[in-house]
Order: C-alpha cells, then sequence, then structure tokens
C-alpha cells in the first residue's frame, strides 16, 4: 500500500500505518549505552535521527497512536511536557 511506504496514510481501519506502528514499537525498547538508540533508528527505519524525532513528535498528538499504544504515547507525553516546563 502506498500508506504504508510513506507512513502518512492509514493502515487498517484507518488505524497508524507500518512505519507509526514501527516508530511506537522502538520507543518501548530500552536501549543501553550511548548511540545506540540512533543506530537502530537508522538501521531499523532507515530514517535520520533528526527526521525520527520530529516524526514521533507529530505522532505524539495522533488520536490513533494513543488508541494504539496508551502507555508507551502518555509516557512520552509526560516527558515531552516535563522538558518544555524546564524551559
Amino acid at each position: 500500500m502506498a500508506g504504508d511506504e510513506s507512513g502518512a496514510g492509514a493502515g487498517p481501519a484507518g488505524g497508524l500505518g507500518r512505519r507509526e506502528r514501527a516508530i511506537l514499537a522502538l520507543e518501548r525498547r530500552g536501549f543501553t549505552g550511548p548511540g545506540a538508540k540512533e543506530r537502530a533508528i537508522r538501521e531499523q527505519l532507515g530514517l535520520s535521527p533528526v527526521r525520527y524525532y520530529q516524526l514521533l513528535n507529530a505522532l505524539l498528538d495522533d488520536t490513533r497512536a494513543l488508541a494504539h499504544d496508551p502507555v508507551t504515547v502518555n509516557r512520552l507525553r509526560r516527558i515531552r511536557d516535563a522538558r518544555r516546563a524546564e524551559r
């Protein structure tokens, strides 16, 4: 499907596309050591870390992401909100 390739289109029944689900799955993992997460972003998703974080930030505001993985999305929203409050 073209929507799955770009990640912009909806998956089955209006859900998340493959790329969006992969981003959330990567965020559920724990990473040890410096650079491990960035390496996984490049190798598994084929994205630069900057683009990954842009997509992740947009995904945190997507209600489909919240429905798909509420624990991860709410945890990341809390972290994002705390960082914004520090500024």
